[in-house]
């Protein structure tokens, strides 16, 4: 492995370890190596929203550590960005500290950035590489590439599942089907989403909290009901201080709504087809409010809507050996058809996690662009 291979994975790691906690900004890792590239000079990941990104957090890394960055050069997982958000442009702060040259994974998605950064980076003199680690930069940023480039989260829906595809028995009764570690594997998941959606049903049935309990989590996800006729309870386990919560509707009921406002929720009405809320709306209205992944764990018939319109980006399958014989699925939709109408998937990710298998599987040839193709050098 080069020495830049390395410095370039160690970024990465920095980045990972952003994982939920900068929401809606992108999970980004600086490391600023010497110019004969011998050492580290400072590292840094983008802290949470409204804070210092990673370049900088690289540079106080540096100066704390009493280095000269100058002549440096700063291996970073994304493009440093070149507007003023809630922050100040990072490009500019590496050139006022004299880096040399910045090896970047992947250009940013977002319109106000999309290649300014690399043009100003350059237009002061700075090299710039850019395509080293692009594919996992995308994979751990993917719900951001999503709302820059589609306008929506990414969609992952989360099912626990006995070998046979059953969720629960023919009452209802789903708890455990899967072991403790893959329900701890699955909070790790919830705490990397923007916010968690599930469906009425299930808050009625099994009145969930939704929160992360068994993994660590830098902060609580957000919930999104999708309560058509408004009836959540106002006590629901659901409601937590300072979580936020969505509950989106179909039919206005203010008694109902206001109700559901006293505890701290908002209630949005985006009614659809046959007196149900319009899923595409709903994630059109999330990648509005800066929503990058959205975590579902929701009933069958809710999975089935969303399958069937085409809105679940990959799923996350945790697959218990056990057979339950007649029960409940995991989405229904259709009936098909033929064969040839069947949701094409393709294996990303097969793991065991405890005594169950962890499935990801994305829908095939759902890809996301790279920000622009011709910035690439």
């Amino acid at each position: 492995m080069q020495a830049s291979d390395a410095y370039l994975r160690r970024a990465m790691e920095l980045a990972r370890a952003s994982l939920g906690s900068t929401e809606p900004n992108p999970r980004v890792g600086c490391v600023l190596v010497a110019a004969d590239g011998s050492r580290v000079l400072g590292e840094g990941r983008t802290q949470p929203a409204g804070q210092a990104h990673a370049e900088v957090m690289a540079l106080r890394d540096a100066a704390a550590r009493g280095e000269d960055v100058r002549g440096a050069t700063a291996y970073v997982t994304l493009e440093p960005c070149s507007h003023h958000g809630r922050t100040g442009p990072c490009c500019d702060a590496l050139v006022a500290a004299g880096i040399a040259k910045v090896v970047a994974s992947l250009a940013d998605p977002n319109p106000l950035v999309a290649g300014r950064g690399f043009a100003r980076l350059r237009a002061a003199g700075v090299a710039v590489e850019v395509g080293p680690g692009a594919e996992e930069s995308r994979a751990l940023n993917v719900g951001f590439f999503s709302r820059m480039t589609r306008g929506m989260p990414w969609v992952r829906l989360k099912v626990a599942a006995s070998l046979d595809g059953l969720t629960a028995l023919a009452d209802g009764t789903s708890q455990w089907i899967t072991s403790e570690a893959a329900r701890a594997d699955g909070h790790a998941w919830r705490a990397r989403a923007g916010m968690v959606l599930t469906g009425i049903g299930t808050v009625l049935e099994d009145n969930p909290r939704l929160d992360v309990r068994l993994a660590p989590a830098p902060r609580q996800p957000g919930v999104v009901v999708v309560d058509s006729r408004l009836q959540t309870p106002p006590d629901a386990a659901l409601f937590q201080p300072g979580r936020p919560v969505l509950v989106y509707g179909a039919e206005d009921k203010p008694e109902a709504a206001a109700a559901l406002r006293a505890r701290g929720a908002e209630v949005v009405l985006l009614p659809g087809p046959g007196g149900k809320v319009d899923l595409a709306a709903l994630l059109a209205d999330l990648g509005r409010r800066e929503v990058n992944e959205l975590h579902v764990e929701a009933g069958f018939k809710l999975n089935g809507s969303l399958v069937r319109e085409g809105l679940v980006d990959e799923f996350l399958v945790y697959l218990a050996p056990k057979m339950l014989g007649l029960g409940q699925g995991m989405a229904h939709f259709g009936p098909l058809a033929g064969l040839d109408q069947a949701l094409a998937l393709e294996f990303t990710s097969v793991e065991r996690v405890g005594p169950d298998l962890r499935v990801l599987a994305g829908v095939k040839g759902r890809a996301l662009p790279a920000a622009d193709a011709n910035l690439r050098e």
